[in-house]
């Protein structure tokens, strides 16, 4: 480890022997020595379990964190399971990765394990935990951890990581966040996550920063779509974190609160990672004229979560920032990002090489200075009827970046104009009022990517209404179907793909 190297929590000799605080929950702060002696028991249990494939199903705290190490040094693969899943899609992941040891809450343990169910404590937290015999699954060498991404299609895929690779992240992250001198990270993102496991857990504790973890509720996050930004704004105000990490529809909604209550974020902020999905310089802008210090970054789960960052001294809003340290970023001919460095080792079940550069499907561009644009997904382009290539992405981002608008998604395949179907921010805003914003959107696009017509949608774009992805990702095709008589267009045409 070099002297610029941060050292990761679970190197020898580091933070875990210490007295300082490394985790914080709503009624009990953890020292570094109390984490080395929990993850050294659960290790223990795990050993004696026999345990391979070790799967957790857990609200943030520390028993996730506890879990998450104890497996790291138990040499145990683990498979964290996002609460927004699908019971589908949890029965989906534990039996492709041959899960054989389950930790969670005891009804949820009963309901979708088969084994013999123990009762346990594991920092603090009464849980249950149960093994049964697991199928044998062929992953690649030294495969430390699996997350699985949720699609459209309801079955998620596996990506499989090292711990290298999963570190070479961390510390990147650390390295490059160290003039922040950030000693306090609020999880406001599930830690199930691969970016907050990742950014928010793996990279603060490498810093000896103190992770703030309350549970899921109190953060006003239920699922993967409901948002209550008062609460959230609540929570961290009583936390007064330095950093923490927010998908761009929290930032949104918490953007728009502070706007109508006429406050200002807390203080103590240094900074706001946004990610998994665009988000655009004007809400970026907007947020940090509120107090929030908004920076938006990119990357995807076969990178081990992120691979640029804009940074204070390094930003240029509307971008997804510079590559950090341990990744490289190239533009193909046809305009798709490619990334190499700190790849993943393959898909579950996947015997396919991972090449040394990653095509991540995403469109886009880098500008002299080394920002990365971001212009959407190469799958989603749509081609107008005078034969204009349009990603949806951009417009929408566009259209989000205006305050009545919560959330958009456009179309216009084979058509001489491109529509849109809009979800209001708020209930009673009128036709006038997301015109205007339509109109505003507009006028920062080039006239072949200007929407000619819209329609308020039917409902809001969530997985309880199914028109949208367990996490979040809106499914393109059941809002066409529901809305394509009001935006005069044929149901299930070409740009109906999954997103």
């Amino acid at each position: 480890m070099s002297r610029h190297e941060p050292r990761r929590a679970t190197d020898d000799g580091g933070f875990v022997e210490s007295t300082a605080a490394v985790i914080e929950e709503p009624h009990r702060t953890w020292s570094g020595a109390d984490l080395a002696l929990e993850t050294t028991r659960f290790a223990a249990r795990l050993a004696d379990l026999g345990t391979a494939v070790f799967a957790t199903l857990l609200d943030n705290s520390a028993a996730w964190i506890v879990a998450d190490l104890a497996a790291a040094r138990a040499g145990v693969v683990h498979v964290p399971l996002p609460p927004f899943f699908t019971p589908q899609q949890i029965t989906h992941a534990l039996a492709s990765a041959g899960v054989d040891t389950i930790l969670a809450e005891a009804p949820v343990v009963r309901r979708l394990f088969g084994g013999v169910e123990h009762g346990i404590e594991v920092a603090g937290r009464e849980l249950a935990i149960a093994r049964q015999a697991g199928d044998a699954v062929h992953m690649p060498e030294a495969t430390a951890k699996i997350t699985f991404t949720s699609g459209t299609t309801g079955t998620p895929k596996g990506v499989c990581l090292t711990a290298q690779v999963m570190g070479e992240a961390a510390d990147a992250l650390a390295l490059v966040m160290e003039p922040l001198m950030i000693s306090r990270h609020l999880c406001a993102l599930p830690m199930s996550v691969l970016l907050e496991n990742v950014a928010g857990i793996m990279a603060p504790l490498g810093r000896g920063a103190t992770c703030v973890t309350p549970p899921m509720a109190e953060l006003g996050l239920v699922g993967s779509s409901s948002f209550d930004p008062a609460r959230f704004d609540a929570t961290v105000r009583t936390a007064r974190p330095h950093s923490l990490i927010l998908l761009p529809q929290m930032l949104r909604a918490w953007t728009g609160w502070l706007a109508m209550q006429r406050q200002r974020a807390p203080d103590s902020l240094r900074m706001v990672a946004v990610g998994g999905a665009a988000v655009g310089a004007k809400l970026i802008l907007a947020a940090r004229a509120l107090g929030i210090p908004a920076y938006e970054g990119y990357g995807l789960s076969e990178g081990a979560s992120v691979q640029t960052l804009n940074l204070p001294g390094a930003d240029r809003p509307g971008s997804a920032g510079r590559p950090l340290p341990h990744v490289r970023l190239r533009v193909t001919g046809d305009g798709e990002i490619e990334v190499a460095g700190a790849l993943f080792s393959g898909y579950l079940g996947d015997p396919s090489v991972v090449p040394d550069w990653w095509p991540t499907g995403d469109l886009g561009e880098i500008d002299p200075d080394g920002f990365v644009h971001l212009r959407g997904r190469r799958k989603q382009v749509l081609i107008t009827a005078f034969g204009r290539n349009v990603s949806p992405e951009w417009v929408e981002t566009a259209l989000r970046g205006e305050a009545p608008i919560a959330q958009a998604v456009v179309f216009g395949d084979a058509q001489p104009a491109l529509s849109a179907v809009l979800w209001p921010v708020r209930a009673d805003a009128t036709g006038a009022v997301l015109q205007a914003a339509v109109d505003a959107a507009n006028a920062t696009l080039p006239d072949y990517a200007r929407v000619g017509r819209w329609v308020r949608g039917r409902a809001a774009f969530s997985a309880d209404t199914g028109l949208a992805t367990p996490n979040g990702r809106p499914r393109r095709r059941e809002i066409l179907d529901l809305h394509a008589e009001s935006l005069g267009l044929p149901p299930r045409c070409t740009e109906g793909t999954s997103s």
